[in-house]
């Protein structure tokens, strides 16, 4: 009776690794897209500012800022400091899209733990649980499933173990 529940929960098991190993190439997707989103947005937002720049000062978006942040009027000064935060977040967003620009595994494991914290809590607020059938999601959801299986075999057969060393020392005792 033990043996057929350890396989029910072995193939419990597998089902769950499966559908969450498929999830996680959906993730990086995701996220992926919203980081795209972002920086398309902060990009049309410093737009103006930019053809200012590339009027004025040859296109050098700093120089535009130190004039802003140089005025001797206040409002001026941190709308330099604004402009400067939009230039930031832009560059920010750029060298986080670049980062996934890479294989499968690096992307899931920037996601994972690496990502920028504010978008993947939006990303995973909104986040969308598909059951993607390509071949990237696929073999990710097959190797993640393998190595959990493989750890819990592992972990049983160290709990056997123990458990036979147990026993023994147990009728030794006696």
């Amino acid at each position: 009776m033990a043996g057929i529940l350890y396989r029910y929960l072995i193939v419990l098991a597998a089902c769950a690794a499966l559908l969450l190993g498929l999830q996680v190439p959906n993730l990086a997707d995701q996220y992926q897209k919203r980081v795209d989103a972002h920086l398309r947005e902060v990009t049309v937002n410093l737009q103006p500012f930019q053809a200012i720049a590339d009027k004025y000062f040859g296109g050098d978006l700093g120089k535009l800022i130190e004039l802003h942040r140089n005025s001797s009027e206040r409002p001026f000064q941190e709308e330099g400091a604004a402009i400067a935060q939009m230039a930031q977040r832009k560059q920010h967003f750029a060298a986080e899209l670049a980062a996934l620009q890479t294989s499968l595994p690096r992307q899931a494991f920037h996601v994972l733990f690496r990502a920028d914290r504010e978008l993947l809590d939006e990303t995973l607020a909104q986040y969308s649980y598909n059951v993607p059938l390509n071949t990237d999601a696929l073999l990710f959801g097959a190797i993640f499933t393998l190595c959990v299986l493989a750890l819990l075999e592992g972990l049983a057969a160290l709990l056997r173990i123990f458990i036979r060393k147990h026993r023994h020392s147990k009728l030794e005792a006696q």
